[in-house]
């Protein structure tokens, strides 16, 4: 029988023991039972504490979405090291200094990206023993003898880099989850907050190094729920494997959404997707036209949203609310506290916009690895912002307006791209927008609108629309129609790429 279990009765070798053939992983036709994952990272914890790891020594990945991202995340758990996910997109340089700023002692990696690893080794200063899946991994599991009283407990203690879309990446750091009991207390929240069953199966929709995906897919691991992972999000294949394999819920990003959006609605009606019950989608802002459709073509499914970052979790919205509030991410989640600060750290009045400032339930501070000046700025006492603008109305819940890396300077006056996103998408032909500035001799910055559309709308008819709405000196100065906007793994538009990109070209 499924359902609810209790905490002892949680975590994957609990599950390898009480229910050894129930599916944990699913990629593709192949399947990984609880069993079977429990004796792989078993055997892999003994070859990485054979090669240094443990506590406070860091396992780090560069792999593809496969089972094998798991299988480390559950070695490390019974080795006691630290699991550190990395971006497989990144170049040697970058990874070097992750590998280096996190005091990496064992890396497994895929051969795909055999290159960029031995070059960032061949930079780091201390020779990184390096786990290669298609070259040597398999046997090396094959080879091990299985760790002695190997258990995953509530799972490994997970190490994180920010994207780095305005600066280097920073490591962020929780200090109240370095320890067994943090974890717990920790997991048994999302647990919680978000009603996982054993019964549930969890269809990732992005990259498995992402802290949103690797996290749920732990949690449902931790739950004794199945993990179905797919190698890349395509709107049609994403949609096919969740009717074939009756998934009940994912996370998503609005990018998600405008990509299915796409599927005509005929189409999209012929798929068989009763089974899913749950979508929670953040990381992003997400259009109220957008959403608003979404909640249509998905009239079976509860779409929540939530706010937060790898710094800590904030808010969440359910339909019914959001459908109240629309455009707003939310109350805060149990015990956290949200503040909205002007630049002088005083309280602004309701309905009054400011940067965003989220209290962590207890003594949950984050700290960012070797930064101390990042992790000073962050803090005003005890709540942090990650840069983000918003306002509470007079119920409590957050808007979130902009972030402040992305407000535009036009003439002396702060103009908010996301206002004008907003009003693009409620455009029947926009697909999909991003607004940002660009520099300016005389005015210091112009607005730059890139848009995808469906059919042959031009520029003349989108300015037309934006003028409709907003101030003439929000209507955007620069138009570029392309086939798609440019977006990382995480569903974010690096506006800060297309700025550096119109200035170099300027």
């Amino acid at each position: 029988m499924g359902g609810p279990t209790t905490a002892d009765e949680r975590g994957v070798s609990t599950h390898a023991r009480s229910g050894p053939d129930r599916p944990a992983i699913v990629v593709g036709e192949s399947v990984l039972t609880y069993g079977q994952l429990h004796d792989r990272a078993a055997r892999l914890a003994s070859v990485l504490v054979e090669n240094g790891a443990g506590p406070g020594r860091p396992v780090a990945t560069v792999l593809p979405n496969g089972a094998e991202q798991f299988e480390v995340a559950i070695a490390a758990a019974m080795a006691g090291a630290p699991y550190l996910p990395v971006n497989h997109h990144l170049r040697s340089g970058e990874l070097a200094y992750i590998f280096s700023d996190a005091d990496a002692v064992v890396i497994v990696g895929h051969t795909d990206f055999e290159e960029e690893l031995a070059g960032a080794i061949d930079s780091s200063e201390a020779a990184i023993p390096l786990l290669l899946v298609g070259q040597g991994y398999e046997s090396a599991i094959a080879a091990a003898t299985p760790l002695p009283d190997a258990d995953s407990g509530s799972g490994p203690g997970l190490m994180f880099y920010t994207s780095g879309t305005t600066a280097r990446p920073k490591g962020v750091v929780h200090g109240a989850m370095a320890d067994a009991a943090g974890r717990r207390q920790g997991t048994e929240g999302q647990v919680a907050l978000w009603g996982w069953t054993r019964d549930d199966v969890y269809v990732m929709s992005g990259p498995s190094y992402h802290a949103s995906h690797a996290g749920w897919a732990l949690c449902a691991l931790y739950i004794g729920a199945t993990t179905v992972i797919t190698d890349h999000f395509e709107a049609r294949s994403w949609l096919a494997e969740v009717s074939r394999t009756g998934g009940t819920r994912s996370f998503m990003v609005p990018a998600h959404f405008i990509r299915i959006l796409e599927i005509p609605a005929d189409e999209l009606a012929a798929i068989d997707l009763s089974s899913l019950k749950l979508i929670v989608h953040a990381a992003a802002p997400c259009p109220i036209v957008v959403k608003t459709r979404m909640m249509e073509a998905f009239p079976g499914t509860e779409i929540h949203e939530l706010y937060g970052a790898s710094e800590g979790g904030a808010t969440k919205i359910s339909p019914e609310e959001w459908r109240a509030h629309p455009g707003s991410v939310g109350r805060p989640w149990p015990g956290v506290e949200i503040r909205i600060l002007g630049e002088d750290g005083s309280a602004v009045a309701t309905g009054e916009a400011g940067l965003v400032y989220i209290r962590p339930p207890g003594d949950r501070r984050f700290s960012y690895r070797n930064d101390d000046a990042a992790t000073s700025r962050a803090w005003r006492g005890d709540a942090f912002t990650v840069g983000d603008i918003g306002l509470l109305d007079e119920d409590g819940y957050l808007t979130i307006t902009d972030r402040i890396s992305d407000m535009v300077l036009w003439g002396g006056v702060n103009i908010a791209p996301r206002e004008i996103e907003e009003v693009l998408y409620e455009h029947p032909e926009v697909v999909d927008c991003a607004v940002f500035g660009i520099p300016d001799e005389r005015d210091g910055e112009r607005l730059c609108a890139m848009v995808q559309v469906r059919g042959t709308v031009g520029t003349e008819e989108l300015e037309a629309h934006v003028g409709g709405s907003l101030a003439s000196y929000k209507v955007p100065h620069v138009w570029e129609i392309v086939p798609e906007i440019p977006r990382d793994q995480n569903g974010k538009v690096l506006k800060r790429l297309l700025r550096a990109e119109h200035r170099s070209q300027g």
